[in-house]
């Protein structure tokens, strides 16, 4: 590891393993510890939607002096380019995300897809259904009633560290989440999963997962609804992820995205 921290930005006003799982990634990428910084004093913004925090930050110039590398990074509603030329931005997470920057990129990718790399395969696969919902969900009696009428599920608590919930999802025969992080590293495993119903969480909350799904061409249906699950889990079968190439290949994308210059001395000069 380098003895100089890269100072990455994620969003850290509630505990939630997806924006924890941006330090774990970041970390694992570059070979070098990671310390929190804020938007106008970071190296690096990376997993989430938080480019519209960016483009309030820098939309007037760079406050501080730096230009942050956009490594993966998605938006979770449209927003003006006007801060494009004070950011460096290898990679956004999908198709969405750029056509609103105008953007002429052909490769995307989220950084969460980096989980099984990073942190690894926590235990043995066993036969149970993992629910993620958003962190703002987890305490709602419609879900609690969900979970005491369907055995099969084992809810999954995205208020936790990146390590501890990547783990449980790795141990799951299906997900199925309102988190799209919950998704992402499913998909990182090659996790059978599905999209459960954002109600409420954003403004627009579907998009960020239509801009995920379309950066590694996964066609991606109609969520399922919270009160449908039960009947849902009585027609679930055993499926393969028939976009896993769509997967590796932001993978590989997001590897050959990531600055030389932000890596450790050791590993600036590997093709990764």
């Amino acid at each position: 590891m380098s003895a100089t921290p890269l100072k990455l930005y994620w969003w850290k006003d509630e505990p939630n393993f997806g924006d924890d799982l941006s330090r774990e990634v970041v970390s694992f990428v570059s070979g070098r510890e990671v310390s929190w910084a804020p938007k106008d004093a970071a190296d690096m913004v990376a997993l989430g939607s938080v480019l519209q925090g960016v483009r309030n930050r820098f939309k007037d110039g760079s406050p501080k002096g730096n230009r942050p590398v956009i490594w993966g990074t998605g938006l979770m509603f449209p927003v003006p380019k006007d801060f494009l030329p004070y950011v460096d931005t290898r990679l956004v997470r999908g198709p969405l995300t750029a056509t609103f920057l105008g953007l002429k990129h052909n490769r995307f990718g989220d950084p969460g897809l980096l989980a099984q790399e990073a942190l690894g395969a926590q235990g043995e696969r066993i036969d149970r259904i993992g629910i993620i919902p958003h962190m703002k969900h987890v305490d709602s009696p419609e879900l609690a009633a969900v979970l005491t009428a369907e055995p099969a599920l084992f809810l999954i608590d995205p208020r936790r560290s990146a390590r501890e919930v990547v783990a449980e999802i790795a141990c799951c025969a299906h997900v199925i989440s309102s988190s799209l992080h919950g998704l992402v590293v499913a998909d990182s495993f090659g996790i059978p999963n599905t999209w459960l119903e954002p109600v409420a969480i954003h403004a627009m909350p579907k998009l960020k997962f239509y801009d995920y799904a379309t950066g590694i061409e996964r066609p991606l249906a109609c969520p399922v609804k919270l009160t449908d699950i039960p009947a849902w889990v009585t027609t679930l079968k055993d499926q393969t992820l028939s976009y896993q190439d769509g997967i590796e290949a932001s993978k590989a994308s997001l590897l050959a995205a990531f600055p030389a210059s932000l890596r450790a001395q050791d590993l600036a000069a590997l093709d990764l």
